[in-house]
């Protein structure tokens, strides 16, 4: 290393560079979840086109080789000389950081593009991008390799149309994969076709040998998006509460409706940027629905029954919400916008909903009666599931004393070097705790019925004894107190047998984490162990298949009279002896796992509510369009 440090050891990354040197910086991550991203930095300079009112079609497509293309009927992008630029704007826009349209309150009254990077930046994270624009009767082009235009733009056309045309290759050299999802995708458009209600959006698939197409069009806005939400669960009033108004020049859209299970739903928006990790805008409404509840409460006949007012999670129990708001000037933690952090839009957002929840209160007296009196039995829950916790509390989550019996614990002390095994059964969890690494891997075993969690309230969770012993195993608590912090184990691995009852713990398991540790799945920690279906062998020599598929090619390769193959099917993992468990299945080297992540909170919670609710017919209707896709099922 050398000794002197002078001002030519001072890199200045001119234009682009600092982008494809620091990715991170501007879309988050380098991983599929940044990948992702910049689909939606061009689809959301669309979606302020048509905030502005001037685009009503955006067609996504996804190419052969992962190409992504983005099509609107917009005004197309300037592509006039800029006047400090020199060079038309069009090259401006697809070349400089903090270049755009969005800082113009004449151009864009609101945006999701926040800080002008996101065309930019797109076209720096790709081998190639390239961009039509019709305009004025003519096609405009232009074409950029890694973010530097291979000539001035041009005129290749003429056209009766007009609108933006963005293709781009994301460049594989700086993303860990470039393979898109279709599912992650379609998700992000429905909620933005929900949002901007009348607006039609597509989204096509032509890797396929026949294309996947979706289209989304809302006509309802967010009553659509909460009818869309709620259609698996049982409201308690006939339609969503929806209103929509203006303060301050900050534009407030909320629906909600309340269903008659346990779990809150919210989802919160800020120009169309989903805001996961909420902000002023979320605390605004759960002030102001407490607040207007309590309110109607005290003039109620449930009131005599109630000697403390409803607190926030008794009113938001079985509550499905949507908040959207159009903020002029947002302040968002980032470029990736999770969290609104403007003040004052807290106070917009709860005036207004004092004034028109109130408002229709007043005139809808029954759907209010019926949402207190459910609010009211949440208040009682609470208070029984608060000495639950209390009790709990008493006993430390992290000493040794306070760890179930059945739990073989691991000697490291390191969480993110730790890793837990939820094993199904006590003879499979015997050969767990004898064929695992003690050093690293922990086992827990699970007998008997597991609790389905969907179906009841959180202070049975805290009293069960099939979760308890998993709470305290992993010692970050659950509900509104899980802390990802105190989490012992940064795997948590559920391993089950391939069958029918296999899959019911694994599916109750995964509620349970969905509903009440969310953060577990959301942060990846949690995976699905994959024993072997098949052990296959020739005299001394062994293979592991996983499927039908992987059995017959192995059996191919060892190009032996079959009649010499001995081909042992595994109905359990209390088959296998401690060696053949840890040597597939727990053997970091060697063992399949899949990892849990929460892609699609939305169709997550639809998925848990059409398999672990109370109705039956979507859990047919389920069962039947989705048959024909399972490959092993055991009888």
């Amino acid at each position: 290393m050398q000794d002197n440090y002078s001002a030519q050891d001072i890199q200045i990354l001119k234009g682009l560079d600092a982008v494809r040197k620091r990715p991170g910086m501007y879309i988050g991550t380098t991983g599929p979840d940044g990948l992702h991203h910049l689909v939606y930095e061009i689809v959301d300079n669309s979606i302020d086109e048509a905030l502005a009112g001037h685009c009503k079609k955006i067609q996504v497509s996804i190419e052969k080789g992962n190409k992504i293309q983005v099509k609107d009927d917009g005004r197309g992008i300037p592509v006039d000389i800029h006047p400090v630029e020199k060079v038309s704007a069009l090259e401006v826009v697809l070349t400089k950081l903090h270049a755009g349209g969005k800082f113009d309150k004449n151009s864009y009254k609101v945006s999701g593009g926040l800080h002008g990077v996101g065309v930019s930046v797109v076209n720096a994270l790709s081998t190639w991008c390239e961009v039509h624009v019709h305009k004025d009767g003519k096609i405009y082009y232009q074409k950029y390799n890694r973010g530097t235009p291979e000539k001035a733009v041009e005129v290749i056309g003429t056209t009766e149309e007009r609108g933006s045309i963005v293709t781009f290759m994301a460049d594989e050299t700086i993303f860990e994969t470039v393979n898109y999802s279709f599912d992650v995708l379609s998700q992000r458009l429905r909620e933005l076709a929900f949002l901007n209600k009348g607006i039609n959006i597509s989204i096509t698939d032509n890797r396929m040998p026949v294309p996947k197409v979706k289209e989304f069009q809302f006509d309802g806005g967010l009553k659509s998006f909460i009818e869309y939400l709620n259609k698996n669960k049982t409201a308690i009033h006939k339609e969503p509460i929806y209103f929509e108004a203006e303060k301050d020049r900050v534009g407030v859209e909320i629906a909600f409706e309340y269903n008659d299970g346990y779990s809150e739903n919210i989802f919160t928006f800020v120009n169309n940027i989903n805001t996961r990790e909420g902000g002023t805008h979320l605390a605004g409404f759960k002030a102001a629905l407490t607040r207007t509840l309590n309110d109607f409460l005290k003039k109620s006949k449930m009131a005599k029954k109630m000697d403390e007012n409803l607190n926030g999670d008794d009113v938001r129990e079985g509550i499905t919400a949507v908040i959207s708001v159009k903020v002029p000037d947002p302040q968002f933690e980032g470029q990736t916008k999770m969290k609104l952090g403007n003040s004052d839009v807290k106070g917009i957002v709860e005036s207004l909903m004092n004034e028109h929840v109130t408002d229709y209160f007043e005139l809808n007296p029954e759907v209010v009666e019926k949402i207190i009196e459910k609010t009211v039995m949440a208040s009682k829950a609470r208070s029984a599931a608060r000495r639950a916790r209390e009790l709990t509390r008493r006993k430390s989550f992290l000493e040794s004393s306070s760890l179930p019996g059945k739990l073989a614990d691991c000697s490291e002390k390191d969480p993110s070097l730790c890793e837990v095994y939820i094993v199904e059964g006590d003879s499979a969890g015997g050969s767990a705790k004898q064929g695992r690494d003690r050093k690293f891997q922990a086992i827990l075993p699970l007998w008997g019925k597991m609790m389905n969690v969907e179906r009841t309230r959180f202070e049975k969770v805290l009293a069960n004894d099939k979760l308890m012993p998993v709470i305290s195993a992993l010692g970050a608590n659950a509900g509104k107190e899980f802390n990802l912090e105190k989490l012992r184990y940064h795997k948590v691995i559920i391993m089950a047998d391939a069958d029918v009852d296999g899959s019911h713990i694994r599916t109750l398991l995964l509620t349970f984490f969905f509903r009440y540790m969310t953060e577990l799945v959301e942060t990846g920690h949690v995976y699905i162990a994959m024993p072997p279906l098949y052990k296959v062998s020739v005299g001394k020599k062994v293979e592991y298949a996983y499927d039908d598929a992987e059995r017959d090619r192995i059996i191919s390769e060892f190009n032996v009279d079959e009649s010499k193959i001995n081909i042992q099917r595994y109905k359990g993992l209390g088959e296998m002896n401690p060696e053949q468990l840890w040597e597939t299945t727990m053997n970091p080297e060697s063992r399949n796992m899949m990892q849990v992540k929460l892609e699609d909170a939305i169709e997550a919670d639809d998925i848990f509510t059409t398999l672990m609710g109370e109705q039956v017919e979507p859990r047919r209707k389920f069962i039947e369009d989705n048959a024909l896709l399972v490959e092993n099922l055991d009888i």
